[in-house]
């Protein structure tokens, strides 16, 4: 039900996909459209008494309104909680000892506390809370709304609302800057990505990309950004400082999100059932994993 692993990632540098096993056409409505997203998380942000080389996930079920905690090691849920509002984006503190996670149905941001596994705090939200990062050093929470074309600031030590940013329409995958400067949405009903200054909350530019971007990932560095693009079966290359696509990588059908893991791209073809590998500094094709049914979200640890 919630996660593969592929095998050629070592323990410290691993991709985790979420599976759906129901053959719905995904596209009724938007909540239909992410069923599952994943969180890797470190165990020293759980717990000190396990081995500090492993790692568990943390993976939302739209349709079972919960999310599972999967042991990476034994690639088996350990618990299960219920959370409801149909949770579908997740994302972790920078400590990773809390999730964040969108429930679209609900309205809601939902935090939970990854040690002990509890819902903690709900906070109320507008139209379709969907896509969420989180700063890396500011207590800040960021989630697109589907509805209301816009970007919602959270504070994350009061989990309030401190501001909103327009930008195109539908935004869904969101990313942060690892300097933390700039906020990336993928905006899905624009073909575009926003770019966003974080400390002015302003929308700085809007590109052209593939056709209804959804996942949108940014490299180690803050050079590189990923777009999966649902629509056009491709993923497209942002130059960050650039402000400008510069190149395009055809992938399975139906592309939702990508991971990047020891130079490589790692890409979910929802419809073929597959991972595209691609050289993330060449962005030339590598190789296609057989990742069973319905490949959604997908992340490295």
């Amino acid at each position: 039900m919630w996660a593969t692993l592929v095998e050629e990632i070592p323990c410290l540098r691993r991709i985790v996909t979420t599976l759906r096993r129901a053959r719905d056409d995904g596209f009724c409505a938007f909540r239909s459209r992410l069923r599952h997203a994943v969180a890797v998380v470190g165990v020293l942000g759980l717990t000190s008494a396990a081995p500090a080389s492993c790692s568990e996930a943390i993976v939302t079920n739209q349709p079972a309104d919960s999310l599972s905690f999967v042991d990476l090691d034994q690639m088996k849920s350990v618990a299960e909680i219920k959370i409801g509002g149909k949770p579908a984006g997740i994302a972790l503190s920078p400590d990773k000892s809390l999730a964040y996670v969108t429930a679209p149905e609900g309205n809601e941001l939902i935090e939970v506390d990854a040690t002990s596994r509890t819902v903690k705090r709900r906070l109320a939200m507008k139209g379709g809370p969907l896509g969420i990062a989180v700063h890396p050093t500011r207590a800040e929470i960021y989630v697109a709304d589907w509805y209301e074309h816009k970007i919602a600031v959270i504070d994350a030590g009061k989990l309030v609302v401190v501001a909103e940013i327009p930008v195109g329409q539908s935004p869904s995958g969101l990313a942060v800057t690892p300097d933390g400067a700039l906020l990336l949405s993928a905006d899905r009903d624009s073909n575009e990505v926003s770019f966003i200054d974080i400390a002015s909350r302003k929308r700085l530019a809007g590109i052209a990309v593939g056709e209804r971007p959804f996942g949108v990932t940014i490299d180690s560095d803050g050079q590189r950004a990923y777009t999966a693009n649902v629509a056009s079966d491709d993923v497209s290359v942002i130059d960050i400082k650039a402000v400008k696509v510069i190149g395009t990588i055809k992938s399975g059908h139906r592309p939702y999100a990508v991971a990047l893991a020891k130079g490589k791209g790692f890409v979910t073809g929802q419809y073929s059932g597959t991972v595209d590998v691609f050289d993330a500094a060449t962005i030339a094709p590598l190789s296609k994993i057989d990742a069973c049914d319905h490949p959604e979200g997908i992340e490295s640890d």
